[in-house]
């Protein structure tokens, strides 16, 4: 698949675009921003040999993608129903395991990865320390992950989000006849950038920031991270790239 340079206008619209499709095409959806992913990622370390943990993995698209650049691929995530979605075999060296307590030893692992699943964690906070602790000297942590105030904070129950997680939650329900699987308090929780940022700055004795960034805006937008309360609603989704301290 032909993507657009990164930090490119084009590629922006091409993943909104396919956004527009996560339900009808969830494979077309999922493979191509697997792909847009990996090679985000490698434009910050090499991955050809390299060991990387993907935190709350899923179906294998992003293993396809990271394995496809020659990275020792490791999913992990808690829910076993997730590994197989949309048919998917699940994938060999799959571990199940939660991202608060990492079943990992400290420093084991080149890259430590995690693609929209804090916002899914009761404790962001202990996910992002057990990134930092698993990740050896000098490797890379890229965490990234949909802020709540954004327009699709509250994933299926947006935009009704903005009125209450919970009120949003029980609209969804009443209107379905099923809870959503985003449900708020349950399976997705209020993350704001500010939050993630504050945790960032008290761990500068043990990562270098490598970036802070709008994950899909184009280079020229990236400004927006830096101006309180717009950044909550303009971000969508935060990036952090650290480099793990030797």
């Amino acid at each position: 698949m032909d993507l657009p340079p990164l930090g490119s206008l084009a590629r922006s619209r091409q993943l909104l675009s396919a956004y527009r499709h996560e339900k009808t095409d969830p494979a077309g959806f999922y493979t191509l921003l697997a792909q847009d992913s990996a090679r985000q990622v490698a434009h910050y370390t090499p991955l050809s040999g390299r060991t990387l943990l993907d935190v709350g993995g899923g179906p294998g698209y992003f293993g396809d993608a990271f394995r496809a650049l020659g990275a020792r691929y490791v999913g992990l995530d808690a829910d076993a129903g997730e590994l197989s979605l949309h048919g998917r075999q699940i994938q060999h060296g799959t571990v199940i395991g939660s991202g608060m307590a990492l079943p990992f030893l400290t420093g084991s692992v080149d890259v430590t990865y995690s693609s929209n699943v804090l916002e899914h964690v009761l404790e962001p906070y202990a996910m992002a320390d057990e990134m930092v602790r698993v990740t050896r000297p000098g490797g890379l942590v890229f965490l990234t992950y949909n802020n709540w105030f954004a327009p699709n904070g509250g994933h299926e129950t947006a935009p009704w989000h903005y009125l209450g997680g919970r009120r949003a939650a029980d609209r969804y329900a009443r209107k379905h006849g099923h809870r959503p699987k985003n449900d708020y308090g349950q399976s997705l929780y209020r993350t704001s950038v500010a939050q993630m940022l504050r945790w960032l700055s008290a761990q500068r004795g043990v990562v270098d920031v490598v970036d802070v960034l709008p994950r899909y805006h184009p280079t020229w937008a990236t400004w927006v991270v830096k101006v309180p309360a717009v950044r909550e609603v303009v971000t969508w989704n935060l990036l952090l790239v650290m480099r793990r301290k030797r």
